[in-house]
């Protein structure tokens, strides 16, 4: 297992980041099973572990901190803030009232005193930055928390929040989460600069894009039954649209996978492989977040962990997808509000 610094904090993870949200309610509901999932990765060298509160609504992070009990020292431990964990008006979000109130639920969740990394898991116009950062930057001063950090959050939002620790002070983000894919490269516009600029690590979700590029969604092939597609589907989830093939990008997706898969081929690996391993090409990219559901996909992804590509396969993927661009925005993970057409005076 290769390992790169985070940022310029001076600690070291894996470039594998063990992904939790598919431990609990919105995936694997065999806890047992996952507590060994968690021990399989740390046993494979894969020292980052990632969660969140809203992830199950909170059962990941008890699952994680089970499986954490006696080895906690060993894991640079994250999670996250921001998403409805309650029917309250203000059981959610990045104001100082939710975070010092939550945070001590994902302390208690977690079963440690301290967490290594919090994220913003979303930006929240409506909520003064510096607010947030300030509260953040009281937690870090209490020791309940190492470091921060932002997910998804724009270009320009990621360096508003470096300006105003600046200006005001106060931490700063150490680094950022954003989505990034063979899928998904609209990232490599503005927020990987940014994050190079400022020396903040990236911490990648979804490099397989929501399962596309593990190969599971295949033309004339019917969904697995245990896929997500088909979970979403079943729950009336509105990010079934993220697999429904009768939406031209998802039917681009369906031909991407097969050029793809032949490049993979070609560069001995797996698509999975190939798909991580892309998104660890990039020089401002720290690690990526798998998110295995079951044993044998971990253990698939595992394989690959020391996979890297050269040049040519690189050049390939950027005629196949070109730098910069997204096949269907619907996988960016975030809508911003200044995009609704009550924003654009329609």
């Amino acid at each position: 297992m290769e390992y790169r610094p985070l940022g310029r904090t001076g600690v070291k993870v894996s470039a594998y980041c063990l992904g939790a949200m598919m431990f609990g309610p919105w995936g694997n509901t065999d806890e047992d099973e996952c507590v060994r999932m968690i021990h399989s990765a740390l046993d494979a060298g894969i020292n980052f572990v990632d969660t969140a509160d809203v992830y199950g609504e909170g059962r990941s992070e008890e699952i994680v901190g089970k499986a954490l009990k006696g080895r906690r020292d060993d894991v640079v431990l994250a999670t996250k803030v921001h998403g409805q964990m309650g029917t309250g008006m203000n059981e959610q979000g990045n104001s100082r009232l939710w975070i010092m109130r939550e945070v001590e639920a994902s302390l208690r969740r977690l079963g440690t005193d301290h967490i290594d990394l919090y994220q913003i898991h979303r930006p929240e116009p409506e909520t003064d930055v510096e607010e947030t950062l300030s509260v953040l930057t009281d937690l870090v001063h209490q020791g309940k928390v190492r470091y921060l950090g932002s997910s998804t959050f724009p270009g320009w939002q990621v360096l508003e929040a470096q300006w105003t620790s600046e200006r005001s002070g106060l931490q700063r983000f150490v680094c950022e989460q954003p989505p990034y894919s063979v899928f998904v490269r609209s990232i490599e516009l503005d927020v990987l600069p940014v994050c190079q600029r400022y020396g903040m690590g990236v911490i990648v979700w979804s490099p397989l894009a929501g399962g596309w590029l593990a190969g599971k969604y295949r033309r004339g092939e019917a969904p697995p039954a245990d896929s997500r597609a088909q979970r979403y589907a079943a729950r009336g989830s509105p990010i079934a649209a993220r697999y429904d093939v009768t939406r031209p990008e998802n039917q681009r997706k369906l031909d991407l996978v097969e050029d793809l898969t032949t490049v993979a081929d070609k560069a001995g690996l797996p698509l999975t492989g190939l798909a991580i391993a892309f998104t660890l090409a990039h020089p401002a990219v720290t690690s990526a977040i798998i998110g295995p559901r079951t044993p044998q996909q971990l253990e698939a992804l595992l394989k690959t962990a020391d996979a890297r590509l050269d040049g040519e396969t690189l050049d390939r993927i950027d005629e196949l997808v070109a730098p910069g661009s997204v096949v269907f925005d619907f996988d960016r993970g975030w809508s911003p509000p200044w995009m609704e057409p009550s924003a654009r005076r329609r």
